[in-house]
């Protein structure tokens, strides 16, 4: 018996319609949301966390959740798995509700997404080892078959050499390593990171963002991954979608989020990796040219809509003059250029005007911020 029919076996079909009453394009999610909402009681009377949240996470790309604290990101993701029922709205996996399971269900179901923790959740009595091979214990799983995935599963995570060790005698990241190799270990579908690298230097958050990238390739998993990181979400995700009080506010491919975004919330979360005018330059732009050597300094930003980068010597060379690079810089997200620069241009016989539409042939957005002698 194959997988994909063992699993219709016992994930069966909603004697409703699902398929022809979803519209068509959103047969393939892997995991939908549907009007999802969900309501804490707090002290004084009822929170909500999730309000209408609507949307379809592909089978096998990088899903980023991102929002501020208290946005709703972990009550989302972990509606997934059930460990939170939604109040309002339908979550399907694969087409299928998961509201109406039972426990018996609910445990194969787990077994299908793993899950890892932003503070890895490891059992410091036992050995890296032991902490892989734990699930598969609990399971049934007999000895041999457990001796051969934990093995390969170390491998893949690269602690090989550290079975014997106890996570007091590991880094952050090499237990964020074993966490990883203990939510594989039942081969599930989906992969949920719940603040995963927050714990991280900078440093480890790379080694294990490539890591995730490897297994998402390697195994084709879908992972669902929330932070509150900009620079997690750049790295790794295909889409995100932004929360805000319980509300999805923004939603698209990485690069269109980050190179436009449209809502406040986006943009304040996107602010530490702007390059802000510098205070020294600040301090000396003026409104108003008011000497016959001052120059025009110029916002060119590039939000993903050319093709290739910015041919800086054409550029230079329509704006005439000297033209002078004060900051800046523009990065490649999914194959599109994003980013800005600083341009300072002085002896042009082109009016600032004319200098901000002449630039406008190579950024989607050009700014006259001012004049600088």
């Amino acid at each position: 018996m194959t997988a994909a029919i063992q699993r219709r076996l016992e994930f069966p079909e909603p004697h409703h319609a699902e398929k022809t009453e979803l519209h068509p394009e959103l047969n393939r999610a892997h995991v939908r949301f549907i009007g999802v909402g969900k309501t804490y009681d707090g002290r004084q009377g009822p929170v909500a966390a999730l309000q209408g949240i609507d949307l379809a996470i592909q089978r096998g790309e990088v899903f980023g959740i991102i929002g501020r604290s208290g946005a709703g990101k972990s009550s989302l993701i972990r509606t997934i798995n059930r460990l939170e029922q939604p109040t309002s709205g339908r979550v399907l996996i694969d087409q299928v509700d998961i509201g109406e399971f039972d426990e018996n269900r609910l445990v194969a179901l787990r077994r299908r997404i793993g899950m890892i923790f932003q503070h890895f959740n490891l059992m410091s009595a036992k050995t890296v080892w032991q902490n892989v091979e734990l699930p598969l214990k609990v399971a049934g799983v007999p000895k041999e078959q457990r001796d051969n995935k934990v093995r390969e599963l170390l491998e893949l995570v690269g602690l090989q050499s550290k079975h014997k060790a106890y996570p007091a005698q590991l880094s952050g990241g090499q237990k964020q390593r074993v966490g990883i190799a203990r939510a594989l270990v039942h081969d599930p579908e989906i992969l949920l990171c719940d603040e995963a690298t927050s714990a991280l230097d900078p440093e480890t958050t790379q080694s294990i963002l490539g890591l995730l990238r490897e297994i998402n390739k390697r195994l084709g998993l879908t992972i669902v991954l929330i932070t509150h990181e900009m620079a997690v979400i750049r790295e790794i995700c295909d889409r995100v979608v932004v929360l805000e009080h319980g509300h999805v506010v923004e939603q698209g491919p990485v690069w269109q989020v980050f190179g436009n975004p449209q809502h406040e919330v986006s943009q304040t979360l996107l602010a530490p990796l702007q390059h802000a005018l510098p205070e020294e330059l600040q301090s000396r732009l003026q409104a108003q040219s008011t000497a016959s050597d001052a120059a025009v300094v110029l916002r060119l930003q590039f939000t993903g809509g050319a093709a290739d980068e910015p041919d800086l010597a054409a550029l230079f060379a329509a704006l005439g003059g000297r033209v002078k690079l004060l900051q800046g810089g523009v990065e490649r997200i999914q194959g599109h250029a994003l980013g800005q620069l600083l341009l300072a241009v002085s002896g042009s016989a082109y009016s600032a005007e004319q200098l901000r539409e002449r630039a406008g042939q190579w950024a989607q957005r050009v700014e006259v911020l001012g004049y600088v002698v």
